[in-house]
């Protein structure tokens, strides 16, 4: 068996734990199909980041199946850590998109992928969301946009995904062809953002339906959007 320092194996614990109970947030919220659409959660080792680990679902297993001891530990890579629990299955198929977003991007602490119905319908069609209700101003800070298509399989994904967000405020890309992935500082925020684009995805298309969208102005997108990140909710001091 792989082994680590105490504190790290406790890291790992509490992430196999988040990651596998997400899961089922994505079925409450009817965000995805079948066995189709992932978490994964960044374990913190290194200040660097370097030498970080994550853990993420194993491939082709039912929702209801899915538990803390059969989520699989990786290295940023991709590659599964032998000797843990979990590493005798196959990881997610998109763990090398997962990866390369780690490496690339050491603030993101959680991606999430899902196939949800109106944000894969704009996918399909290559087309950004527009910022037209104050919600996505709020929790994206403008459009969600699309990025490349690229193929299942290598870490085409993950590159596609971090040339459309970094730099950008929105923690959601719409993969061309394929669907959303969300980023967030950890596996629960980024299963957050999941839920907010298709809320977007789909009041946005309905609205389109009943006629022209009227956009929001930028200074008043950003007002907002700095409103909700920095003076929304409850203070540090409140939440304890």
């Amino acid at each position: 068996m792989t082994s680590f320092a105490s504190e790290i194996e406790q890291a790992i614990a509490t992430v196999r734990a988040d990651v596998a109970r997400l899961h089922a947030e994505l079925v409450r919220y009817g965000l995805v199909v079948w066995t189709g659409g992932n978490v994964s959660g960044r374990v913190r080792v290194s200040a660097e980041g370097d030498r970080d680990l994550f853990v993420i679902k194993p491939s082709g297993v039912g929702y209801d199946h899915l538990a803390p001891a059969n989520m699989i530990l990786c290295d940023l890579d991709g590659a599964v850590i032998p000797g843990t629990p979990g590493s005798d299955r196959a990881p997610s198929s998109d763990t090398a998109a997962h990866a390369y977003v780690y490496r690339n991007m050491p603030e993101v602490g959680g991606v999430v992928h899902t196939h949800s119905d109106y944000a894969v319908a704009w996918a399909a069609r290559g087309e950004e969301i527009p910022c037209v209700i104050t919600a996505m101003a709020d929790e994206f800070g403008g459009p969600i946009p699309v990025g490349p298509f690229a193929i299942i399989g290598d870490d085409s994904i993950g590159r596609g995904i971090v040339q459309t967000l970094r730099g950008h405020r929105s923690r959601a890309v719409l993969m061309q062809n394929h669907g959303p992935f969300t980023i967030g500082v950890d596996a629960a925020d980024a299963v957050k953002a999941a839920v907010m684009v298709e809320d977007a995805a789909r009041t946005v298309h309905l609205a389109r339906e009943a006629g022209p969208l009227i956009p929001i102005p930028q200074e008043a997108i950003d007002r907002l959007y700095q409103r909700y990140q920095n003076v929304y909710g409850q203070s540090a001091d409140t939440r304890r």
